[in-house]
């Protein structure tokens, strides 16, 4: 144990303590946490919908989503969660321990062997989705799996894992895949990191999910970063763009071609658009 614990580390080993069986601990903290930035993050989505002044950010404003439609995502998200994700939860913890991956143990990790940790995984869940999230596009693949997730050509955050049972059982392991890949080898993992990246994947598969392309977001101070301007047009073409946060396995494999022809053909319509209005107060 630190000399010096923090109020995280204090409260981290509060938890545990107050459980007696670890496994039941960490599975129902995860889960929590899971379902906290879950939703956290998708209800300011949510009411961006009803703020005039944002819709202008609104990557297809022609395709409003009902109540309807929300309350039919909503039943079929909190199903997914609770019969889907948690039994992967599950099965998550025992296959890490087996391999190292420290619990309660503290003080935590420094933070830039968190850092360099977190890439790994996301480079790697980046790797296994976009090669699986392209396999799920074929023929019986798509027909009889994949096609729930196309039923919204408009995405909105709560529908991320709007997703047959199977799709999510395969692309969250991915979600998984990095750190038990990454503990398997080096027998170095604080499950605080694992907490970390299941934050930070929320955040990213809500966030390409949100219909929204603000000023603020990442894509526009990383390149490389996919966001929901890349993948909205996924949802509305339905080809095109299969990676999850970066660009270039789309860019390597050519799987970006249609997609840059309809952005060169929305930045032609601008300019198109702007001359005729500058023209007629001319």
């Amino acid at each position: 144990m630190s000399p010096n614990p923090n109020f995280a580390e204090k409260a981290w080993t509060a938890w545990f303590y107050s459980f007696e069986n670890e496994n039941i601990a960490t599975v129902i903290l995860c889960f929590l946490l899971h379902e906290i930035v879950y939703f956290g993050r998708c209800i300011p989505f949510w009411i961006a919908d009803f703020i005039p002044f944002l819709q202008k950010y609104k990557l297809q404003p022609d395709k409003p989503n009902t109540v309807t439609e929300h309350w039919k995502c909503l039943k079929h998200v909190l199903f997914s969660h609770f019969f889907v994700e948690l039994p992967l939860i599950f099965s998550f913890q025992p296959i890490a321990v087996f391999f190292g991956m420290e619990i309660t143990t503290i003080p935590f990790p420094h933070w830039q062997k968190m850092v360099y940790q977190l890439a790994a995984f996301f480079v790697f869940e980046d790797t296994f989705n976009y090669w699986f999230h392209r396999l799920l596009h074929y023929g019986p693949f798509y027909k009889y799996i994949h096609k729930q997730h196309h039923e919204f050509s408009a995405p909105f955050g709560l529908a991320a894992v709007y997703a047959h049972p199977l799709e999510i059982i395969i692309l969250g392991i991915g979600t998984i895949g990095g750190p038990i890949l990454w503990v398997s080898i080096t027998h170095d993992l604080h499950f605080a990191t694992v907490l970390i990246w299941i934050t930070l994947r929320l955040f990213q598969s809500i966030d390409a999910h949100s219909g929204y392309d603000f000023p603020w977001s990442l894509r526009h101070f990383i390149p490389f970063w996919a966001g929901s301007e890349h993948h909205d047009y996924h949802h509305m073409a339905f080809v095109n763009c299969y990676s999850s946060s970066f660009r270039w396995w789309d860019y390597l494999m050519g799987t970006d071609l249609k997609y840059k022809a309809y952005k060169k053909k929305i930045a032609k319509l601008k300019v198109r658009k702007a001359k005729i209005k500058a023209n007629k107060f001319n």
